[in-house]
């Protein structure tokens, strides 16, 4: 295999925006195109669509070259992202997948409901596919919206293998529309996944670039809040052996951000005519990324989330979490061209692209927002009167507010005084299905580990009430560092880096099913799961316990279960439970938002009712591609 990468090495600036044409194939065995290159002439290179029952997909491998050195992608059908995979719902649709590559291969069709055979997880829904054979996916198709697909093997899905599928009613939708695009966003690095992971491994912030220096942060920071406020802060941070910028594991300064393939530099375009309503479906194919998109001068309607009908909400901008889809509706008006700016959460980078009316206008992106900072409420500490107002460069300033009650534990020893107010204690049963020492994935109110007080159980009362956690005793080690001692259900807080930024940010908490919660019985118990890890060790897990050694979490066929997750860490997880949907339990029990993956914040918690419909072997979750090893659990229905 040769490479005929000539060209100079990149600068800084020209790797996290990519080349001006995008990522360019060159050769192997498939045929050297453009993978949706926006070409320099004035015309546009739509993404390959494929529709019908019948589909051949083709797992291949492919070089590419988005930042001017060729790198090796795994693609389908010679495409990245993927095809388009456009089905009709009440059809059957049978996928026969090639596997070209040397290793095993997989895909699995992300937030279908369909049998466990057919969900292509190896290890719990089959074998795998084998180098050089095919597997042939059969399942009827029984919902409609935004989805997507991927590979569940090893680190393919960072290198290229996803795509979108859309699933087109059998009855007309809510909404209407007159262009139709998907907005794919996703990170790419040339360094191959294995070597970032192992580079996470050896230093947990290795590409963390924003590390606090005495010129660039202290000095301002004395100078705007006193030298003692200044010093106590990062005397704070230092003694937990933590940082206030460790908002990404990896960022822009390896990942070139893509929007349906295209760097920023190119830019994908999608035209329309003015006052034509355009219905963009987003989704964060990324594997370590959230992104917060906006489009400056337009507002959003949102109609769709994970591919089912909500209330419309508009809104000026968004959050979107690995694996979630979001569909939108806009209308422009003007005849110019508009900005489609979707930033990284820790503003490295960003992706883009434009809504034009002539190929031949062009949108500049905005400025990237300052870089976020962790607060209080993101390390799961109650927060004093007015902190939730923000503060010019801290969000929620660390010196301000009186802390008291509780504490905010570390491995190292060191407390973090907190205060947590008094919830309504009246409801609730927790499993007692797994109480044995070294397996905690579900814990009874009330029973105590750890140095919380034993007499205040962990959750009890309304579901959007929360006391002080129970943490298992097999979160105490050298495996977890932190423990969030005043997690909130903070549904309303649009997250670190949006809050109070002058604009309408969408929150879970503005989510309202289009139609009735379809199963109404109250859970027959609550199952408490705890998201937990150690950075500086990059060790993730659930309840401190790795996959390797943890228990299934058994469902019993039919049973309604209230699942609640409380993040122990500072960074957001975006959690996945495969086959069976999600119910976000917002506060109106008659018309809960369905999802496939939902967000959990740093130091938060929330919950979400479950039907237990489908027998068989399930995977459950985070979606942020090098945590899913350790915070991974299967789900046993039966």
């Amino acid at each position: 295999m040769s490479k005929h990468n000539t060209l100079p090495a990149p600068s800084r600036r020209r790797f996290v925006q990519g080349l001006a044409l995008g990522g360019l194939a060159t050769g192997l065995s498939l045929s050297t195109r453009p993978l949706l290159a926006a070409n320099t002439a004035p015309t546009l290179k739509p993404h390959p669509v494929l529709s019908g029952t019948e589909f051949d997909l083709n797992i291949g491998h492919q070089l590419v070259n988005f930042t001017g050195k060729e790198a090796l992608a795994t693609t389908v059908n010679g495409s990245l992202p993927a095809p388009v995979l456009r089905w009709r719902e009440g059809e059957r649709v049978t996928l026969n997948v090639h596997n070209n590559l040397d290793t095993d291969s997989s895909i699995h069709w992300h937030g279908m409901i369909l049998p466990t055979e057919m969900d292509g997880v190896p290890g719990l829904s089959f074998d795998g596919i084998a180098p050089g054979e095919t597997f042939t996916y059969a399942f009827d198709v029984q919902q409609s919206g935004t989805y997507w697909y991927h590979s569940h093997s090893g680190f393919q899905e960072q290198t290229g293998l996803y795509g979108a599928i859309i699933i087109d009613p059998k009855e007309p939708e809510p909404f209407s529309y007159d262009r139709d695009y998907v907005l794919m966003l996703s990170d790419w690095s040339d360094t191959p996944p294995e070597r970032v992971y192992a580079n996470l491994k050896k230093m947990s912030h290795y590409y963390n670039r924003r590390e606090r220096t005495l010129a660039d942060d202290l000095i301002p920071e004395a100078q705007q809040d006193g030298w003692g406020t200044a010093l106590s802060r990062r005397q704070m941070w230092d003694k937990m052996r933590m940082s206030d910028r460790d908002i990404s594991d990896v960022t822009g300064y390896t990942y070139t951000f893509l929007m349906n393939g295209q760097t920023p530099a190119s830019g994908w375009t999608g035209l329309f005519n003015p006052g034509e309503k355009v219905r963009l479906r987003v989704i964060n194919a990324a594997a370590m990324t959230f992104f917060d998109l906006r489009i400056p001068g337009l507002k959003m309607t949102v109609v769709a989330c994970d591919g089912q009908y909500v209330e419309p909400v508009n809104v000026d901008e968004f959050r979107i979490g690995a694996a979630e889809t979001l569909d939108i509706i806009v209308e422009p008006t003007e005849h110019k061209a508009y900005s489609l700016f979707a930033q990284a959460i820790d503003r490295s980078g960003y992706a883009h692209g434009q809504l034009t009316p002539d190929i031949t206008l062009k949108a500049t992106p905005p400025a990237l927002d300052p870089a976020p900072e962790l607060t209080h409420m993101d390390m799961g500490m109650a927060m004093a009167a007015g902190e939730h107002g923000g503060h010019a460069g801290h969000d929620m300033p660390m010196s301000h507010g009186t802390m008291s009650h509780g504490t905010m534990t570390h491995d190292t020893g060191h407390a973090m005084p907190t205060q947590t107010a008094a919830m309504p204690m009246n409801h609730g049963k927790m499993d007692h299905g797994k109480m044995a020492h070294g397996n905690h994935d579900a814990m009874p109110a009330g029973m105590h580990h750890g140095n919380g007080p034993a007499s205040e159980p962990a959750y009890q009362g309304n579901p959007l009430s929360a006391g002080m956690p129970v943490h298992a005793d097999s979160e105490y080690g050298p495996h977890v560092d932190m423990r969030a001692e005043a997690p909130q259900y903070r549904l309303d807080d649009p997250g670190v880096g949006l809050r109070n930024n002058g604009r309408k940010v969408l929150t879970y908490a503005d989510l309202r099913s289009l139609h009735p919660t379809p199963d109404t019985r109250e859970p027959s118990r609550d199952i408490e799961l705890h998201l937990t890890g150690n950075m500086s060790r990059y060790m993730w897990s659930l309840n401190g316990i790795r996959y390797a050694d943890a228990d299934p979490i058994q469902l019993t066929y039919g049973e309604r279960v209230r699942i609640i997750l409380v993040n122990d860490t500072m960074m957001p997880h975006p959690v996945h439970l495969h086959g069976m949907w999600s119910d976000l339990e917002t506060g109106d029990t008659t018309h809960l938002p369905r999802k496939h993956t939902l967000v959990v914040q740093p130091g938060a918690r929330l919950s979400y009712l479950v039907t237990a419909d489908a027998k068989g072997e399930w995977a459950f979750h985070c979606h942020l591609l090098y945590h899913m090893m350790g915070m991974f659990r299967k789900v046993v229905v039966s």
